[in-house]
């Protein structure tokens, strides 16, 4: 029946979706990545002291922003 083999098409694509990528990790998903957390984390003023003063793996250079 038509309706068994959709189930059992839906099924497998489940299955394949379940698996992990293993695919490595490419910059553009590296700073994709760190654009999310920073955007998450931005409004805690430990993170912001971290990330102006702390060791980071980023390329860019620290910067001091003082309040307007």
């Amino acid at each position: 029946m038509e309706l068994e083999r959709i189930i059992a098409d839906i099924e497998e694509l489940e299955g394949i979706f379940d698996l992990s990528d293993t695919r490595p990790l490419t910059p553009k998903d590296v700073a994709a990545a760190n654009r999310t957390h920073d955007k998450k984390l931005s409004n805690s003023p430990w993170f912001r002291l971290w990330q102006d003063f702390g060791v980071c793996c980023r390329t860019e250079s620290p910067v001091f922003r003082q309040p307007e």
